[in-house]
């Protein structure tokens, strides 16, 4: 007899609106919540022959909207039940943290050392269900534990938090709150934050080093270092991220999609930067790719957009990396969209893209004259897709997170 146990986690959105364009919903099957639907994400496992699948039939939204062609991605998002069938996603275990004590841990460092260790992809996924609460914690998920899905109960509702900082002490690599190195990691409706705050400059929030990772409707709040995207394969989908100087940093393949980011009010004299890609070899193939994202203010800088200026990056490491395409860019962004590291430095090495951008600072009539800089042709955008760029196609859909291949029409 099979038995089926359902985890209903609801994932309230309505306090947080996402500005989006009409191309938002292309490639879109009926895996994305319009704004002002609640989310209802629903795990239901089956737990015949010792064996559990998980379908997320929280990624279905409540109400379909219609699909259009992208390229790579010819009839709508794919999601887990269209390309693996009513089989869902094969989990090794399941526990519950709960700050109050109701469930099989108190913490959420406790739960991921019950994981197992080295774990492969067939043994399935080891399902960490964080409720509803404020973890003062700092995590690592070493390396040898793999194929953790670490599910919370909604942005600003399961906060993982902390305040380690380059001023009192901790380097940035070990300022982290969260920090992940365990392959194929997927985080679902969490909130990151570090706390220190401006004056204590560089403070990450989440540093991810694990390959094959995916953060989904996840929120990541900080100043300086806010995501250390620190190395190998990563994506993220339909997550909010706060900063200041360099707040989306490191030199992994990290693709952005649907997300919303956000530039906060930063030092007296500081300059903002959204990104600081690091790579260091012309070989390496590596960098940021922010594709259908939105690029705005957070409350505290859009009342005054005068204090300080906010660029699109600037070149960390010599070959520095960085697209935007099919974006939305708010007037946050300054006319000249990005900004110097040092002098000439990485100039002529870097590449900095942007491809069929639109809003009040996407105007490139007044971009920056670096050799390194270019106004992308459709050809050259799809190299950062995710079906190029991280062969996203060949390990999203083990994930059930939606995504899209391809560019948008």
């Amino acid at each position: 007899m099979t038995e089926f146990v359902a985890l209903i986690v609801m994932s309230p959105r309505l306090d947080r609106p996402r500005k989006r364009s009409s191309s938002d919903e292309l490639c879109r099957g009926p895996g994305y919540p319009r704004t002002g639907i609640r989310m209802m994400s629903l795990y239901l496992a089956d737990f015949s022959n010792d064996k559990v699948y998980f379908t997320l039939l929280g990624i279905r939204a409540l109400r379909r909207s219609s699909s259009q062609k992208s390229v790579h991605c010819p009839n709508k998002e794919r999601t887990l039940s269209e390309l693996k069938g009513n089989n869902g996603i094969l989990v090794i275990d399941k526990v519950t943290v709960t700050r109050n004590g109701t469930g099989n841990f108190t913490s959420i460092t406790e739960a991921i050392a019950f994981a197992p260790n080295n774990s492969m992809p067939e043994d399935g996924l080891f399902v960490i269900y964080a409720r509803e609460g404020y973890y003062e914690e700092y995590i690592v998920v070493p390396k040898n534990k793999r194929n953790i899905l670490l599910i919370g109960d909604g942005i600003n509702k399961t906060v993982i938090t902390g305040n380690h900082s380059v001023i009192d002490g901790w380097t940035t690599f070990n300022s982290s709150t969260f920090a992940v190195s365990g392959d194929r990691f997927i985080a679902v409706d969490i909130t990151f934050r570090n706390t220190a705050g401006p004056t204590k400059h560089q403070a990450v929030a989440v540093r991810n080093n694990a390959d094959l990772s995916t953060f989904y409707r996840c929120s990541f709040e900080g100043y300086q270092d806010t995501l250390y995207v620190h190395s190998l394969r990563q994506f993220y989908k339909e997550c909010d991220i706060y900063g200041t100087v360099d707040f989306i940093f490191g030199n992994a393949a990290a693709v952005f999609q649907s997300c919303n980011i956000y530039s906060r009010k930063p030092l007296v004299n500081q300059k903002n930067a959204v990104t600081a890609q690091g790579r260091t070899d012309p070989n390496q193939n590596t960098g940021i790719s922010i594709h259908n994202c939105t690029i705005e203010a957070a409350p505290d800088l859009a009342m005054d957009l005068n204090f300080t200026s906010t660029y699109l990056g600037r070149p960390w490491k010599e070959y520095s990396r960085t697209v935007y395409m099919q974006s939305y860019i708010g007037s946050v962004i300054d006319p000249v969209g990005w900004l110097e590291w040092n002098g000439t430095f990485g100039l002529d090495t870097l590449y900095y893209g942007e491809f069929k951008n639109y809003g009040p600072g996407a105007n490139t009539s007044m971009r920056v004259h670096w050799p390194g800089y270019s106004l992308m042709n459709a050809t050259q955008a799809l190299n950062f897709t995710v079906y190029n760029f991280t062969m996203g196609y060949t390990w999203l859909p083990n994930t059930d997170i939606p995504f899209y291949a391809g560019l948008l029409n």
